[in-house]
Parts: structure tokens; sequence; C-alpha cells
């Protein structure tokens, strides 16, 4: 799938509705390779084309993080709301307004699957869904696939969307309360959870594809990198990424090592004991040499204990690079450079910004202004987000600015504070007065 545009609002810190656009401007850039290499072009895409990854920047507490959440909410909610009844909760309004916080929140994705957009929708607080929509364009024209009024389906495409349609029918048929589609579940996702309901499934499956990686250390992230080390390419792919990562790792391996707390005589008495669970334990070599600095045989180190907080995130981070890659699929990542280095943050973005990489898309926050270049990024693919004095996050893309030249330095203009989205910092030294801060 291609992501075109995402918007939320009265979500945490937002209060307005904003948009992370990810279809590319009419602009040129410096270099007419960057243009070539980092827009993803197809026929089947009419006269659209898209970004292959968009750049986050801004202070800290801004709000970046909260793209992310939003991201998160918007999938999860998709994926859980038929059979999870507190799913809801995850919605967050901007509480530091009157005018927003007892109102729902809105969630809005514009996507491409084959030839055809879709622009999926809906608003919702943490116990109710107030509204519901879902347009295709598979032509010229948009249709309104369905339109939903809390728990009323006020418009219904019956050629196009049939599905839809035959579930509104059970409803009208059944004179009892039904248990699928609830106040506080989507109606495509109720529809996707059944048999006849092919392309709310489809379309269900495609948004639940986007990988969102907000919390890199989780032990989830780790456990599923160490899975995928069962997959021989998975693995090789891993341990190049390593390799080129310059860790110094040679070769990676799992073992099954006895749970905390599993004996011999458990084994023998109940093979399903939550005691004779097994963990893998993910192991690297390294290269070891002799007094003649000769390579004498490669040394295994527990992964998680010995290797550095970057390696680890590295690790972490491989195969979802891998899939992501491999598939096609959008890759959101929270804190992207943090325990990187820079060098190395440029190399994972240029994986994305290839000609080689067909339609896979990242999306990143990043405190790194290196990336501020236009040798890495056009303009279209840098965002910023801005905290106004009411505590409300505002996002806005760098292109724009008008009177931006593609010679002009990115990264030393935004340190300046040309294009916002920097902290406004005290002065610190005041910090040495103990007596004034005691």
């Amino acid at each position: 799938m291609i992501i075109q545009e995402f918007s939320f609002g009265n979500f945490r810190s937002f209060k307005d509705i904003q948009t992370l656009n990810l279809a590319s401007a009419k602009i040129k850039s410096k270099y007419e390779s960057i243009d070539e290499s980092n827009i993803i072009t197809d026929s089947k895409y009419k006269d659209a084309s898209f970004l292959k990854s968009k750049a986050v920047y801004g202070a800290n507490a801004c709000g970046k993080s909260n793209i992310v959440k939003a991201f998160v909410t918007f999938i999860r909610i998709i994926r859980q709301s038929v059979k999870d009844e507190e799913i809801l909760n995850l919605v967050e309004p901007f509480r530091l307004s009157t005018e927003t916080e007892n109102e729902p929140s809105f969630f809005q994705l514009i996507f491409w699957v084959g030839d055809v957009r879709y622009r999926y929708g809906f608003e919702l607080d943490d116990t109710k869904v107030f509204a519901e929509w879902l347009y295709a364009k598979p032509g010229e024209r948009e249709l309104a696939y369905f339109i939903r009024e809390n728990q009323e389906i006020i418009e219904i495409d019956k050629t196009n969307f049939s599905e839809g349609n035959k579930l509104v029918s059970l409803f009208d048929d059944s004179s009892t309360d039904n248990e699928i589609f609830r106040n506080n579940s989507l109606f495509l996702s109720s529809i996707s959870s059944l048999g006849f309901g092919k392309l709310s499934k489809q379309l269900t499956d495609n948004i639940a594809s986007i990988f969102v990686i907000n919390g890199l250390g989780h032990s989830g992230l780790f456990s599923y990198a160490g899975d995928s080390l069962s997959d021989e390419k998975r693995k090789k792919y891993i341990i190049n990424f390593l390799k080129y990562g310059d860790t110094g790792i040679e070769d990676i391996d799992t073992f099954d090592v006895p749970s905390e707390g599993s004996s011999k005589e458990s084994e023998t008495e109940n093979t399903n004991s939550e005691k004779d669970k097994k963990t893998k334990l993910v192991v690297s070599t390294r290269k070891k040499y002799d007094e003649n600095l000769e390579f004498l045989e490669n040394e295994p180190f527990p992964f998680r204990m010995m290797e550095s907080e970057g390696t680890l995130k590295l690790f972490e981070l491989s195969p979802f690079v891998f899939e992501a890659l491999k598939e096609n699929r959008p890759l959101i990542i929270d804190e992207f450079d943090a325990r990187f280095h820079p060098l190395l943050t440029k190399k994972i973005i240029e994986l994305f910004n290839s000609k080689n990489n067909l339609s896979s898309q990242l999306i990143f926050t990043t405190h790194d202004t290196n990336l501020l270049s236009a040798d890495i990024l056009r303009r279209d693919q840098i965002e910023f987000v801005e905290k106004d004095k009411y505590g409300a996050s505002h996002l806005y893309s760098l292109v724009k600015f008008k009177g931006i030249r593609n010679t002009a330095s990115f990264e030393k203009d935004y340190i300046n504070g040309k294009y916002g989205a920097i902290p406004f910092l005290g002065d610190f030294k005041k910090l040495l007065n103990f007596e004034d801060n005691a």
C-alpha cells in the first residue's frame, strides 16, 4: 500500500486537524537524481507521486511522538475494535481547551491499494464512534462507499460496496440487538471479520500492515528480531545489516534455554507447565586473535548483555527494515536517530530513498540536523512540529516556506530559527547558583 495523507485532530497535543502529507510537491531539487530516487512514481497512480521518506523535526515535548501515537491509535482501533471493547481508551483528546476536551477525536487515512485510492476515517471518543466513512476513487470520480453517523449507516454504495449493504440488510432482518456492529466498534472492521467482507478485509489488512515502532528497547521487539533468525533469508539480512553498521559482529545465532524456575523433575511430570517453557538466547560472535594478531576463533557473547545500546537498536530494527523493503510496507519510527551515529542514520534513509526501493515509505521523527541537506532530502520530505503558547501542536512542511533556494543550508537555517520548531531555552547558567534555586 501507499500512504498519501494521514490526518488527525483533537488528539493529545494536537487540537486542530493536522495532515502529514506524503504526496510529492511539484518542486525541483538541487540534484535531479534526488527527484528520481526519492519519489514513487507509477502510471497506475494516475498523475500522483509519493515521497519515499518523511523526516519530522521539532523541539522536545512539541508533539512529534504524538504523530506516531496517532498512527498507533488509528491502526489498533481498526484491528481490535470488534473484539476489544476497551480499545477506545487509547483515544485522548486535547485537554488544554474547553472547546475540545469533551469532543471526539478525528482520524483519516488516504491510501492506495493497487490503482485505487481510498479515503477512510472516523470520529470517536473513548466510549463510542460518532462518525465513520469510506470513499474510493477507482476512476476519475470519488465515490462514497459508506457513510455512518453514530449507529446508523446513512449512505451506502450497493453496487461497489455490496458487502456493506449485505451487513446492513442483516441488521434490518434481525429483531435482536446485534453484537458485532456495536457503537464502540467500527463498521469496516465488523465487515472484515465476516467471511463475505473481502474488500473490507483487504483494506483493514493493508492498514494493519503498516509497521510502527514507538518504543525501541521493548522486549517484544528483541524477541521478534530473535525469532526472525529462524528464517535463513532474514537471518542473512540481519547479520549483513549489523556488519554494514560497523558493529564488529560476524554471526548471530539463537539457542533454546530453560526459563527461570524450570527443572528436570517438572519436565518429566508436566511438559505443559509454565516452568517448562524455554526462551531463546541470542548469541553474537566476534573474531578473536592470538598474540601475533592472527585470527584464532570466533568468540561468543550473550547479545543482550554484552552489546551496546546502539547495536541492540540496530538488531531490533533490522527485521522491520527487511520486511518493509521486501514487501513494500510503510515503516514509521519514533526517535529514529537515538543511539545511532549520524552516518548510520543517513545510510538507512538512503535504503528507502533508493531507486531499488519500489514503494516502501519511511516516516520518522528525529533531532539529527545532519539530514537537513538538499543532498539527502527534498524540501517536501522535511516536516516540522511546533507548539503554540496555548499548548497546541502544529504540523507544517518546509515546502510551505516561500523563497527557500535549493542551494540553501536547511540545517543552518533551522538551527538559527528560520523555520521555527526549535526550543526557546532559558539561561542554564543560573542553575549554578544553588542559593537562588533552593
